[in-house]
């Protein structure tokens, strides 16, 4: 490890002084930001503050080197790199602090996000994305502590497989011959997450172009350093992670105080250049950071921070050090520096008020548009003017008071269709929700012309001799098409690379393809998705596997957290066209045959899943997301791999639609609604139903999220008046999720004939072994007992 201490009073390697002095011009409206921005939140013009007080100067080294291509990945934090590469402006800061829900003023999240976490937009207003190498980048912040570092890796590995694979030299809009850099920040407490040591350990062992910076202020809210770290350092406890010689894997490290300018200087520079070049990923545990202003705006640190910690603080406040550092040597006297300081404020000052004043014009349109029409209509209706008057005197308004005073109106003049412009204020509010409609619940999924409900379906064909072969043989067959005909798409995962997969669905691909495309990874889901993420954010299309379903716990928080919103809290502004593959369903043993799909359905949401019930559904699920730009969570039937599949000759083509059931089985008594490895089950308890006389219509519903969007359930529970939802999730379950769109959403329980039914599996994880297999799981005779005794209650002279 290097420590980086001031060794000269110039930095004449770096800048001059007109440079040093827009440095201390930075970190003054920074500054300013802060404290003005705290006083905000108190004035209540904010709902919360977090802000980057003590960090400015560490984060103008930073910035400095920070080139056109590079992404940071970081810490809620980090204004001062924001401000300094211009990913944001002071006005933008304040609309974010206010919540002003326009992509215009607040680009980052359109209002959707806390303030002080940031983003670029990285794609166009069609949603596709723009060229990163002439911009400086920011991936979209999320609060949860360390959840910035999974993607890191994947931001980082993107250089690695620009630089290393010819064949993406081309793609000149995500890199440069891999050139770029990934920034990490994170606060030294949440280096004691478990994402964190992932993260790191992967970064280390991939050897990607990373500089990871630590802002150690000793604290994590109140809790002091000594419960955090061991040794009470980070850089320490990494000192393992050193490299001893240049050919061993592993990062180099150094610490420098956050006040120490010339020093901050120093090390980045000599970070970013040997991060850049040779790919060696850095450690920067800046140490000595302060807080000025405590961690947020919920409490003081007065309350757990001694007098005497609280005196040093001031004493080595960053800005304060600067700036004694720059009078010391004669870049500026102190009545200039004043100057640089009182014009700081005024900047910050007109920012705030120009901010406050958009923010406000912009809910007042709509605000005063129903005043006139309220003020129109309030002579034959006392009640209106209660209302007028209740938005009249409003202290900040909002979007939500306007609303409710309308809707509230409404009830007032329902069915006065006679009324003076009543037409004219129905069309209004009709225009008003639309646009409340956009701009808080838009998103959620991609908006351009590469949705996924856009792929049309293209059905497998095959050959009058095609073979029947192993499930796992069209997976590969299909696999080995996608990756000869697009040199964007990797995969990776535990056993991915040298044996295909645990079962064998990359099987001889990675010796035909290379390292660089089909790749092991160590045991770390959370941080596979995030390779994944980064990835997917600078172009790629990476297929990223979790080798069990069982084990998607490890990665559901990043998945849920980053993947599934990251459109929705953008507004837009950023994607991630990542596929994840994993296997679930019937096997045997407790964490090899699960299928927690409701859980899955419930965290997901902004991703597709795709539940396919053999190797050909599942190829055509692999194309279809592929030519799509959205996330995708694909479950292949764990004891469809040695089944009989007939081989397609469209392979890498062939697609299968999104949000579209398939009949399996035709009947007329009772409609079963499942999917995957209960599809054959069902089809087989169908055909002996059928030998009793029960005609039993299946179908496998291909997709849950989304789900049966042309409504084709309804059409069969029109002909059968009965329905059975089935799969192998707990009880109440995704059961019960397909149970309410079709009931509630599709309005199907008008033509039920008998009370709906779900089958299940056991509450309990299933038993190793055939038996435990048998009783733990939904079987064929339950299945056919559950369907006998419906038709034996409505039909019992029938069913005796």
């Amino acid at each position: 490890m290097q420590t980086f201490t001031q060794t000269s009073t110039t930095v004449s390697n770096f800048l001059n002084a007109i440079e040093i002095l827009q440095d201390y011009r930075l970190v003054c409206e920074s500054r300013q930001a802060s404290l003005i921005g705290r006083k905000e939140v108190f004035a209540g013009k904010a709902k919360f503050g977090i802000f980057g007080d003590g960090k400015e100067l560490p984060q103008i080294a930073l910035s400095r080197f920070f080139q056109n291509g590079d992404f940071r990945s970081g810490y809620y934090r980090d204004q001062t790199i924001a401000f300094a590469i211009g990913a944001l402006n002071y006005e933008q800061f304040f609309a974010q602090l206010y919540a002003h829900a326009s992509e215009t003023a607040e680009p980052a999240s359109a209002g959707r996000m806390m303030n002080a976490h940031f983003g670029t937009r990285l794609l166009d207003e069609k949603g596709h994305f723009l060229p990163q190498t002439n911009t400086k980048n920011i991936a979209t912040d999320l609060s949860p502590t360390a959840g910035q570092m999974p993607r890191l890796v994947g931001l980082g590995y993107a250089s690695k497989l620009y630089r290393q694979n010819p064949n993406l030299h081309q793609f000149t809009d995500f890199s440069i011959n891999g050139n770029e850099i990934a920034f990490g920040t994170i606060g030294n407490a949440s280096t004691s997450e478990g994402l964190f040591w992932e993260a790191m350990n992967a970064i280390g062992v991939l050897q990607v172009p990373v500089v990871m910076s630590v802002w150690d202020d000793e604290y994590g809210i109140s809790v002091g350093k000594e419960h955090h770290t061991v040794r009470e350092s980070i850089s320490k406890a990494l000192s393992g992670f050193q490299k001893q010689n240049p050919e061993e894997r592993g990062f180099e490290i150094f610490e420098v105080k956050a006040w120490d300018y010339v020093a901050l200087m120093e090390t980045y520079q000599k970070a970013t250049e040997i991060c850049r070049n040779t790919h060696t990923p850095v450690l920067v545990h800046v140490t000595e950071v302060t807080q000025q202003q405590g961690h947020s705006t919920s409490g003081s640190h007065e309350r757990y921070k001694s007098k005497e910690r609280l005196a040093w603080e001031k004493e080595f406040d960053c800005n304060v050090k600067f700036r004694n550092w720059i009078e010391k040597n004669g870049y500026a006297t102190s009545e200039q520096l004043d100057e640089i300081e009182k014009k700081a404020l005024e900047t910050i000052n007109k920012a705030k008020k120009d901010a406050w004043k958009a923010f406000n014009d912009d809910l007042a349109e709509d605000r005063n548009t129903l005043l006139g029409f309220l003020g129109e209509l309030e002579s034959q209706f006392p009640r209106i003017t209660m209302l007028k008057k209740e938005l009249q005197e409003a202290i900040n308004p909002t979007h939500t008071q306007t609303y409710i005073i309308a809707k509230k109106a409404f009830r007032v003049l329902k069915n006065k269709t006679e009324l003076k412009n009543i037409t004219s204020f129905v069309l209004w509010f009709e225009t008003f929700s639309q646009k409340m409609k956009d701009t808080f619940n838009s998103h959620l999924h991609s908006q351009s012309d590469l949705n996924a409900n856009h792929v049309q379906a293209i059905a497998p064909t095959y050959a009058s001799d095609a073979p029947m072969v192993d499930g796992r043989e069209v997976l590969q067959a299909n696999f080995d098409k996608i990756f000869s005909t697009n040199p964007l798409v990797i995969a990776f995962g535990e056993d991915v690379g040298k044996i295909g997969d645990v079962n064998q669905g990359f099987a001889g691909l990675q010796e035909k393809y290379g390292e660089i495309r089909i790749s092991d990874t160590s045991i770390r889901e959370a941080t596979i998705i995030g390779q994944g993420i980064g990835t997917a954010l600078r172009g790629l299309r990476p297929i990223a596997e979790i080798q069990y379903l069982d084990y998607m716990l490890y990665a559901l928080q990043i998945m849920s957290d980053d993947v599934a919103c990251l459109q929705y809290r953008s507004k837009g502004g950023q994607k991630v066209p990542l596929i994840v593959r994993t296997r679930g369903h019937r096997l045997e043993g407790v964490w090899h045959s699960g299928s927690p799909i409701g859980m899955l359905l419930h965290s997901l949401r902004g991703m597709y899943i795709a539940v396919p019930r053999n190797m050909t559904q599942a190829s055509g699920f692999y194309n279809t997301f592929l030519k799509s730009d959205e996330p995708a969570l694909i479950i292949e039937c764990l004891n469809g791999y040695r089944l009989k599949e007939q081989m397609p000759d469209n392979l890498g083509e062939f697609t299968v639609p999104v949000g579209v059931p398939e009949i399996l089985y035709e009947g007329t008594d009772v409609t079963i609604v499942t999917y995957g490895s209960m599809c054959r089950l069902c089809v087989e308890a169908s055909e002996q139903l059928a030998e009793v006389g029960i005609s039993v219509e299946v179908i496998d519903v291909q997709t849950l999220l989304p789900f049966d969007k042309n409504h084709n359930i309804l059409k069969s529970i029109q002909k059968t008046n009965r329905v059975i939802f089935a799969d192998e999730d707990v009880s109440g379950g995704a059961t019960a999720f397909m149970m309410r769109e079709v009931l509630e959403v599709q309005n199907a329980y008008k033509y039920l004939d008998s009370k709906p039914i779900c089958i299940s599996a056991q509450d309990h994880r299933p038993a190793y072994g055939s038996d435990g297999d048998y009783f733990s799981k939904p079987n064929l005779e339950h299945i056919f007992d559950v369907v006998f005794e419906m038709m034996q209650e409505c039909e019992p002279e029938r069913f005796d």
